[in-house]
């Protein structure tokens, strides 16, 4: 096999590899009944003037379970936490006591679980267009090396499976996390 060949393959699986990151993270911001850390990671609170990821500036653990405790490092901007929380519409009321922020999860309905399903096979669909996308510029690519280099067409043939073998294994990896984290949401 060629370099370019090499480099089109270990790029195109590199881009697969990010699409399968972007869609866990995606999950890990997915209200489950239990109190995830996870779900605050797109919370910005302003400190200062400059938007600051909450995790960043307080201590945030879990508790029994369902809640999530958030401890500021610096107390003095428990209100700008809080207005940050209601802003992002995590579906959770945040309640201060002056030193830390308690985050309830209540159980979720079932119209919820089923609601929140939908979401995480969006996540997953999201996640295999965006890895088609690659097999495509991969294509695009292994045509453009086959004009350059003169290939074989038996070459570009098993070139062509291999790239449809990559994108099915990375589809069937994106249905697996999909099936798990979707047990985890209907499970009561």
């Amino acid at each position: 096999m060629s370099e370019a060949l090499d480099e089109m393959f270990l790029l195109g699986e590199d881009k697969m590899e990010k699409a399968i990151a972007q869609m866990k993270r995606e999950f890990a911001s997915v209200r489950t009944g239990r109190a995830n850390p996870g779900i605050l990671d797109k919370v910005l609170v302003d400190y200062y003037g400059v938007p600051t990821q909450l995790r960043q500036m307080s201590q945030v653990t879990v508790s029994e379970g369902t809640t999530l405790v958030i401890t500021p490092y610096d107390k003095t901007i428990l209100k700008e936490i809080e207005k940050a929380i209601i802003k992002a519409e995590i579906g959770v009321a945040p309640n201060s006591d002056g030193i830390c922020i308690r985050l309830n999860f209540p159980p979720l309905t079932e119209e919820r679980r089923k609601e929140t399903a939908k979401e995480v096979k969006k996540y997953g669909e999201d996640a295999k267009v965006a890895v088609r996308n690659v097999r495509r510029e991969m294509v695009d690519e292994l045509k453009k090396i086959e004009k350059a280099e003169n290939m074989p067409e038996d070459m570009v043939k098993d070139n062509q499976d291999q790239i449809q073998k990559t994108t099915d294994k990375y589809v069937a990896m994106i249905d697996s996390l999909v099936a798990e984290k979707e047990k985890e949401v209907l499970t009561v």
